[in-house]
């Protein structure tokens, strides 16, 4: 029996109160601004600037002497940061599990990544090999953040439960992104009545994301609650972890399937969600406000389709429903190869079925996956999950580096990331997850 997993038929393990859940809702709201207005908004075309004004006559800027097309450096410098994250969150997990101390490493990672957020302040100029550092920084600890918070879910809520507790735990983050958004665009539209540049006032913007998600991650640090560990406490070392979480998912073939299935297609969702405004922007002709308010239509749309698609695992099942969504987001992303340049009213449009399917394709993946854990391992499996999950993707982002490298066309780089939803929906409809949850030692909920 898992430590502190919550058990039917084992109320004295019960994982916590409504307050408790509530508080886990709270991350979400305080972390998911900086996917929203650094990673999808503005980091992407202003880092694509800074490395464009640093580049050389035939547009290329040569970190470490290596040569790089400038307008695919955000794209590298996304995938180099999961290299980080690889190396790292597995280390972090075991020993929260080993432990029972994932408080202390959840602070860590939440206020590394909330102060190199607010350090893009400093980003100006030709600056851009400060950027890429900071956005490897911000990203990996982003990574270890959502990994020890996703590993929460088994322990706070109910087998039951939980497709409903982590859609509203995204609904959360998807409210807080269309709010900070809103007050984003008053900022960038108006900022010479603030007395800005375009420039200053896409810095305040990124900063003002580190300190909100370091003043709201205040709320979950203080309702979350750490449980006793059953294991000794072991200090891991190096690749030897990963090595070792790798062996142990091989035990639970079913598990490690649908992991495989979910880091496919999540790398393909994840790499849209970094990459579309620099798309918008480079390939469409797209304006800053126009891709503002692009986002903050997908981040309301999200709350509404989060929620929605919670009701309708409870009908059909998550692996249904998470499959019905592949399925609208490859016609989605297809169909966004066709966008005429200039046309904001089918940018909106694109963006509107995004956001209707991108919530609840996240959410239920993970409430899904929190079955299929093994109990005590909650945060050395969900450090796998994350590997692919909010923009730390690897295989994505450098794919569409690579083609638009090799191409000059953002279009032909857009439309290669259909392979990853394709091959996705593959590899999930094969996973037998009722077997599969059993197999791994956990009660198998009425409707899956």
């Amino acid at each position: 029996m898992g430590i502190g997993t919550v058990r039917a038929g084992a109320p004295e393990e019960a994982a916590g109160s409504r307050r408790e859940q509530r508080g886990w809702y709270w991350y979400d709201w305080a972390c998911s601004v900086y996917s929203t207005s650094v990673l999808t908004v503005f980091l992407g075309p202003y880092l694509t600037a800074v490395a464009r004004h640093a580049a050389d006559a035939d547009g290329y800027v040569h970190p470490l002497g290596l040569p790089v097309r400038a307008g695919s450096f955000f794209a590298y410098t996304v995938s180099l940061s999961v290299i980080v994250a690889v190396l790292v969150m597995p280390l972090v997990g075991s020993l929260a599990d080993r432990t029972g101390r994932k408080k202390p490493l959840l602070a860590a990672a939440a206020y590394t990544g909330a102060a190199a957020t607010t350090g893009m302040f400093f980003l100006d100029g030709d600056r851009y090999l400060l950027g890429g550092l900071l956005l490897v920084v911000a990203n990996a600890a982003q990574s270890v953040g959502m990994m020890l918070y996703n590993s929460y879910l088994p322990q706070i809520a109910p087998p039951g439960e939980r497709d409903r507790v982590s859609s509203r735990g995204w609904a959360f983050g998807y409210a807080a992104g269309s709010l900070m958004l809103v007050v984003n665009l008053v900022l960038y539209l108006a900022h010479g009545s603030f007395g800005l540049s375009e420039p200053a006032a896409v810095r305040v913007c990124l900063a003002s994301a580190g300190l909100w998600w370091g003043a709201f991650a205040l709320i979950p640090l203080r309702r979350l609650r750490d449980r006793h560990a059953r294991v000794a406490a072991a200090a891991p070392t190096g690749l030897r972890q990963l090595a070792a979480t790798v062996r142990d998912m091989r035990r639970h073939p079913r598990t490690l399937t649908f992991l495989l299935a979910y880091l496919v297609y999540n790398d393909g969702i994840q790499t849209v969600i970094t990459q579309a405004s620099v798309y918008g922007s480079e390939e469409l002709g797209l304006e800053q406000s126009t891709l503002i308010g692009a986002v903050l239509l997908v981040q309301v749309l999200a709350v509404a389709g989060a929620l929605a698609m919670g009701r309708l695992a409870r009908s059909y099942g998550a692996q249904r429903t998470i499959l019905g969504s592949l399925a609208a987001w490859t016609c989605t992303l297809a169909a966004g190869y066709f966008l005429p340049a200039g046309a904001p009213v089918f940018f909106y449009v694109l963006a509107a079925a995004i956001g209707l399917v991108l919530g609840g394709s996240q959410a239920l993946s993970r409430s899904l996956f929190s079955h299929l854990i093994p109990p005590g391992k909650e945060a050395e499996y969900f450090s796998a999950y994350e590997m692919s999950d909010r923009g730390m993707s690897w295989l994505g982002p450098l794919l569409f580096g690579v083609t638009y490298q090799l191409t000059g066309s953002y279009r032909s780089a857009i439309v290669s990331l259909v392979a990853f939803f394709v091959i996705g929906f593959v590899l999930l409809a094969r996973v037998p997850v009722r077997r599969a949850i059993g197999e791994a030692g956990n009660p198998v909920p009425e409707r899956i």
